[in-house]
């Protein structure tokens, strides 16, 4: 009978875990906070001046009291006694863009509150304090037996953690806890959090400072972009928290940032402390194929034709620009970096290296409980692809069209009104209809023809064609036209055989049915097999660093400033400076052209105390500088520490030559790109004119 280890209960299976973190010696890995006395060592002999006790406690303050999930997908830092927050401006983009019309254009303008007073609330945005991390793998666990089928695991599993959430929670006051699961099932973790809603906006650079360069310089070196903006927490008088009222005052937290104007120089030590999204770094080379050979190539092509079509559009109204800017942007940033990830997938041989380790692992395998498991793994891959790529293109054409996602949304809303003034102030219905014709083409062109909908191939024998269709839809849809639904409004009856609503409400069926289905079974089997091949692996490498794949939850990252050698016969340093800003300014093409503002300064050389001498002895301001540590999606707004814990940049993207780095990471060229804090300090003194901001926050060297 096979063997099933019961977590990380095992003493065998937690020294393997231990000695893992002991031997990893490179920057790669993004360690858990409560666990990093076992790097401490290692981040010592590369710099490192502070305690782990620093960097986590659960009983005084420590750094990650000053670092917050902001939102569902970003990390922010607080660098005030008076809650005042960094991110970067893609992250607080929606936010902006909802405060933004023709007449009061904050993406095109920037924002700044000159006061309390005119800081500006934002619904449905919170910020989530760590309160603490806690191994709870014996409690998951607790009453299983190798006699429970996988079934019976899963309900164990949800019920011990909805106990344990409920406990940590029982207080209130704004309490949020998870559990989640660790390397496949093996090990659980509960994450406490304190959520906080009433986040104000406080500043915002314009456009062409917060996204200077656009999708051309994303995921790109050098990059000149000043990725940021400013928020305020509020709590109530208690300091706990509570929903937005005027009454409500600035946020007192346990620990905020100082911020270091040393900047820095290669071989800094630096870590980023943040929230990573997904990483898949011991996914097996099928899977590994499957993204580099059919998942990314058909999505990059698809989102090419949606961004050209918003693109055109954009550029031919201001109005039509600031209701897509932020859709626009949301599409292009993952586009861009599948381009990256699949080029160095490829470049890096991940498939085939992949494939040679995992054939030593199944030598290593025979006659133990993992014999047999890479096959297993491999033929489960194989069958679920077929599945795989029919979601992607589900998720990727029909779940796109606006309308009837707006429509599936209308009919199970409660305040309608309010959901469809906020659909219609961004929808721009010949965008949409293009988007359509386009999207329903390349399905019809690429999805096999035993794996359709009936509805989409009756639809096409309906109406002989796609355009026809398009017309006939968004020509007599109720959720195209804010006035015929608001005729319907009284009677949600005249809305069911709606074609927007039938189009949206059959393909997600379809998905729901016929594909979702075998993806959770085959996607249980898998994950289940991983469980084995993850423990099999820390007995097999030995001398291999394992650390929990990314899920959203505090990591610390560390490592130093270092260019890289992206191509033979190229060597990129690792900063910028305003010198490049103003090399690509063009006031021609929107993405490269700055406010008049900075080309005043620029002129006049008035940087005030923000400046350093570069490489040519030329005064200049510094932007950003790229770094070694292993971030990814939700590091995005992460602070980026030097070796005392002060503040020295903000994390906002990787260079593209690394965006593997969910799956493999490569020292010599995956590089995390970050904002230098003294330019955020310049914008702020020299182009916003908030030297209010400033003067709250504290700085290395001063007196607390």
């Amino acid at each position: 009978m096979k063997r099933f280890l019961t977590g990380f209960i095992a003493a065998a299976a937690m020294t393997l875990l231990s000695a893992a973190f002991f031997n990893a010696r490179a920057d790669e890995g993004m360690w858990l906070p409560s666990l990093i006395s076992q790097r401490i060592g290692d981040m010592r002999e590369k710099g490192f001046r502070l305690s782990a006790e620093d960097i986590y406690s659960i009983n005084e303050a420590s750094l990650k009291d000053a670092v917050v999930l902001f939102g569902r997908g970003c990390t922010g830092e607080l660098i005030s006694d008076e809650g005042l927050l960094l991110t970067n401006h893609h992250c607080g983009y929606g936010q902006i863009q909802k405060h933004s019309s023709v007449e009061h254009d904050y993406l095109k303008d920037g924002f700044w509150a000159m006061s309390r007073n005119e800081e500006l609330p934002n619904e449905g945005l919170t910020v989530s304090f760590l309160e603490r991390m806690e191994d709870v793998t014996d409690a998951v666990l607790k009453g299983y037996s190798d006699s429970m089928d996988e079934s019976q695991r899963d309900s164990l599993v949800k019920a011990n953690s909805a106990a344990l959430t409920a406990e940590a929670t029982s207080a209130g006051k704004g309490l949020r806890a998870t559990v989640e699961a660790l390397y496949y099932g093996n090990q659980y973790f509960l994450f406490l959090y304190r959520e906080y809603s009433d986040v104000r906006l406080v500043g915002a650079p314009p456009s062409s400072i917060g996204k200077f360069g656009g999708d051309t310089d994303n995921w790109m070196w050098p990059r000149h972009t000043g990725d940021f903006s400013i928020f305020r927490i509020y709590a109530g008088k208690d300091n706990n928290p509570a929903e937005y009222s005027p009454d409500n005052v600035p946020y007192r937290p346990k620990k905020w940032f100082r911020i270091s104007l040393d900047g820095v120089r290669e071989g800094d030590f630096t870590f980023v402390y943040g929230f990573p999204g997904r990483t898949q770094e011991y996914i097996m080379s099928e899977g590994v194929r499957y993204i580099s050979e059919v998942s990314d190539p058909h999505k990059i092509a698809l989102r090419t034709l949606r961004l050209d079509i918003q693109k055109k559009y954009m550029a031919s109204s201001q109005k039509v620009r600031i209701q897509y800017s932020s859709k626009n942007a949301s599409t292009a940033n993952a586009w861009k970096k599948w381009q990256g990830e699949m080029r160095g997938i490829r470049k890096m041989n991940t498939v085939a290296s992949k494939k040679a380790y995992e054939h030593e692992f199944a030598r290593w395998a025979e006659g133990t409980e993992y014999e047999g498991l890479t096959d297993r793994i491999d033929s489960l891959y194989r069958l679920m692809e077929p599945f795989s790529y029919a979601a992607d293109y589900y998720s990727e054409t029909a779940y796109q069209i606006e309308v009837s996602r707006f429509a599936m949304q209308y009919m199970k809303a409660k305040d309608k009104a309010s959901l469809a003034s906020g659909f219609f102030k961004d929808y721009f219905l010949p965008v949409d209809k293009e988007i359509f014709i386009s999207m329903m083409k390349e399905f019809d062109r690429n999805m096999p023809e035993d794996s359709r909908p009936d509805y989409f191939r009756h639809s096409l024998e309906r109406f002989g064609s796609i355009e026809v269709w398009a017309d006939s839809l968004f020509g007599t849809s109720a959720f195209a036209d804010s006035l015929r639904l608001a005729s319907c409004a009284d009677s949600t009856d005249l809305l069911q055989n709606d074609p927007a609503l039938e189009f949206g409400e059959t393909f997600s069926r379809w998905y729901s049915e016929d594909i979702k289905p075998e993806l959770t079974r085959l996607g249980r089997e898998i994950t289940l097999c991983y469980r084995d091949y993850m423990r099999g692996l820390m007995e097999f490498d030995r001398d291999r660093a394992f650390y929990p794949d990314a899920n959203l939850t505090l990591r610390v990252a560390y490592g130093s400033v270092q260019g890289y050698e992206p191509a033979d016969g190229v060597m990129y340093v690792p900063v910028s400076t305003l010198e490049g800003i103003m090399q690509k300014d063009n006031p021609e093409i929107f993405d490269y052209n700055i406010p008049q503002r900075l080309r005043d300064i620029y002129s006049s050389k008035d940087y005030g105390q923000w400046t350093v001498t570069d490489i040519n002895g030329n005064v200049t301001v510094p932007v950003c500088f790229i770094a070694t540590n292993h971030t990814s999606g939700g590091n995005s707004g992460s602070p980026v520490i030097n070796a005392d814990g002060n503040l020295i940049g903000i994390n906002f993207d990787r260079v593209w030559e690394g965006t593997m780095s969910d799956i493999v990471f490569d020292p010599d060229l995956c590089r995390n790109i970050s904002l230098d804090i003294r330019y955020v300090l310049f914008v702020i003194d020299r182009i916003a004119g908030a030297g209010h901001l400033i003067e709250e926050m504290d700085f290395a060297g001063e007196s607390m």
